[in-house]
């Protein structure tokens, strides 16, 4: 019984590994930048402003 190794095995799981890096770095700056601004809480306060002003009508 002969067994074939195929030479691209292991390459999606360097490619899902460079895929997660890739993430965990955009991640890490928009952390980075969010700490650092005030965009975000303006953000989310702007979303929750429409809501209310939504739900009451």
């Amino acid at each position: 019984m002969h067994l074939h190794r195929n030479p691209e095995a292991g390459q999606a799981t360097s490619e899902y590994a460079l895929v997660l890096i890739a993430a965990a770095i955009v991640a890490l700056a928009l952390i980075s930048w969010a700490s650092t601004t005030d965009a975000l809480p303006a953000f989310f306060n702007s979303v929750i402003e429409r809501v209310v002003s939504i739900a009451n009508g």
